[in-house]
């Protein structure tokens, strides 16, 4: 892959920030233009350290506003997209599934258009990141692979499912170079806090209920975001037209095991007593369609790209953990929603 102009969507948000980082960094031959809406979990304090890269521009824009990307790619000739942008949390997807419909679908077509109307798109690509909530769920064996059928049971999983059929009808369609992976459950630095890992991580700090949904029970694999990076990066660039990959950690766990392990460290660190945080754990009401066990076969990327995972997952955790505890005022920042001053005080205008 030899583009010059890349955009990233969404790369102001945590897998995207990290994303924009690796690609700014690592390729200054590069002009990397991160569009982002800078909705709630979208938050430029994660890229700080980039901004002073004369290769990276940040262009504040809604993926769901068609005239406003449009404009964009007829202005700036992008080579190539690497699609982040999404609503994600499935509990906020149950709440509002046209907001998901929104983003995840319509976005995805207002770029597929643009990229169609405006790039050179045979010396480009349209790389979509997706999910593997849209396999559905698994029992107790078997893993997902690029061939298991889709069976979406969440309005966010069905909105990511809908978007990765759009990538491809338009690649059948209309001939447009791309490409799509699906992950596991990311964690990580810059991780906004209504997720898993950092909510505890927050309330451990603050000796607050840990919640946990059901049983305990619900199996995920866990893809730390930096090795979720690099492996983007390695499929932007070496990954074949109209093929799909697999991204996953090998690191399945039962989600309650996951938070005592979590308890342990923060126990460790924070110099509390063994098991005291454990005791913050409070079971509650199940969500609905919640799927029972996701598990990626990540044999494909890993055989064919040269792709592998860096860390284990307890590896990831401890670095994760002492992450959040050095940088408790990006915590702060993020729950009172001071970070959203960032972009006013540091781009506007007035």
């Amino acid at each position: 892959m030899n583009s010059k102009k890349i955009l990233i969507t969404g790369g102001a948000g945590f897998i995207g920030s990290h994303v924009v980082r690796l690609l700014v960094t690592s390729y200054p031959d590069y002009e990397i233009y991160n569009i982002d809406a800078l909705t709630y979990a979208g938050n430029l304090e994660n890229l700080i350290d980039v901004e002073p890269h004369s290769n990276y521009h940040f262009l504040k824009a809604d993926i769901t506003d068609g005239t406003a990307i449009d404009q964009l790619f007829q202005r700036y000739k992008f080579d190539s997209v690497i699609h982040l942008a999404a609503e994600s949390h499935v509990d906020r997807s149950i709440i509002d599934p046209l907001s998901f419909a929104k983003t995840n679908v319509l976005g995805t077509l207002n770029l597929l258009e643009s990229f169609k109307k405006h790039s050179e798109v045979k010396k480009g690509l349209f790389y979509h990141i997706s999910t593997d909530e849209v396999y559905g769920s698994l029992g107790a064996t078997g893993l997902f692979t690029e061939h298991t059928s889709y069976d979406p049971n969440s309005p966010y999983s069905a909105s990511k499912a809908s978007s990765d059929h759009f990538v491809r009808a338009y690649g059948a369609t209309y001939g447009l170079p791309f490409v799509i992976s699906n992950c596991s459950n990311n964690y990580g630095s810059f991780q906004f806090p209504e997720k898993l890992i950092p909510l505890c991580i927050n309330n451990i700090i603050n000796s607050k209920s840990l919640p946990v949904y059901g049983d305990g029970n619900y199996t995920r694999d866990w893809l730390y975001v930096e090795d979720h990076a690099t492996a983007i990066a390695t499929v932007f660039h070496k990954g074949k037209n109209g093929e799909t990959y697999n991204i996953g950690g090998h690191n399945e766990w039962k989600n309650i095991d996951l938070i005592k392990l979590l308890c342990s460290k923060m126990d460790a660190r924070l110099g509390r007593a063994a098991g005291e945080s454990e005791k913050l754990i409070t079971f509650v009401k199940d969500r609905p369609g919640h799927d029972v066990r996701y598990a990626i076969d990540a044999s494909k990327i890993e055989r064919e790209l040269g792709w592998k995972p860096s860390v284990t997952f307890e590896e990831g955790l401890s670095k994760t953990v002492d992450w959040y505890l050095k940088n408790q005022d990006w915590m702060e920042k993020v729950i009172s929603g001071e970070y959203q001053h960032y972009y006013k005080e540091q781009y506007s205008s007035d």
